[in-house]
């Protein structure tokens, strides 16, 4: 049993456009059970089984959330698998695996990955012009930063254009204070920093400062101005699409793990 999680979700183009691009389909693995379900809290959490047996991550650690309700989420992914398991709609399955194998063991690494962005992050960075889209980050990023300010006391300075500008030391410390130890949270912090490149839209979201789908437009404020001006990008629409069932995992990791 071990062996067969290890060769479903390791070595797989899990990114459908990806796939397409190298002319080929992951090799998928016939679903081999019956039903998916949680056993009971033990030491490692609630198990998520099939078919009575333990699930193992591809390192063959237990599959296992730290509440019920995350574990429950996660078996429906595995409920949901038809005549063939397919990892890459299993992003909730895919974050478990990452925290457990990974975020567990290099906490501290990961932490700091997410400082970085901080550094440059997203909704610091503005355009002079146009008008059009100079209002839209206004109205979109500038509640956050307003929120970094009261609420973490991290005055951010703004950048117009690429040029890099460099963040006040105090800032990126007051920000980086917030950044949650648990490491379910903070696998899911990071999986949300680097999809919408901004480390401040995410804490806002781990804080419930904003929610999930005004997060997820307020990183997409440039790009839906160019196709509002420029027409459907539908390749680009087609990967926003795998990235947002990505995002919305995450978003669910701290919204069913408890907060510090």
């Amino acid at each position: 049993m071990r062996d067969i999680f290890t060769e479903i979700f390791e070595n797989q183009p899990l990114d459908p456009m990806e796939s397409a691009r190298k002319g080929g389909r992951p090799s998928l693995r016939k679903r081999f059970y019956n039903q998916a379900q949680v056993g009971e809290g033990g030491p490692d959490g609630f198990p998520v089984l099939l078919d009575g047996k333990q699930v193992y991550t591809p390192l063959r650690r237990p599959l296992a959330a730290p509440t019920r309700a995350l574990a429950e989420a996660i078996a429906r992914e595995w409920q949901a698998q038809a005549a063939l398991i397919d990892p890459g709609r299993m992003p909730l399955t895919r974050l478990a695996n990452a925290v457990i194998d990974a975020v567990a063991e290099q906490a501290k690494a990961v932490a700091e990955e997410i400082a970085q962005y901080l550094g440059s992050d997203l909704i610091c960075y503005r355009a002079d012009m146009p008008e059009g889209l100079v209002e839209k980050q206004t109205l979109a990023w500038d509640p956050l930063l307003a929120w970094a300010r009261d609420t973490l006391g991290a005055f951010f300075v703004l950048a117009q254009g690429v040029v890099h500008v460099a963040q006040p030391r105090q800032a990126i410390d007051a920000a980086r204070a917030a950044i949650p130890t648990d490491i379910w949270r903070l696998g899911a912090l990071s999986a949300i920093t680097t999809l919408t490149g901004s480390a401040l839209l995410a804490l806002a979201l781990n804080a419930d400062a904003i929610d999930a789908d005004a997060a997820w437009a307020a990183a997409h404020v440039d790009e839906d101005w160019q196709m509002s001006q420029w027409g459907r990008d539908e390749q680009a629409l087609a990967r926003r699409d795998y990235r947002r069932a990505e995002f919305d995992a995450a978003a669910a990791v701290l919204k069913l793990t408890p907060s510090s």
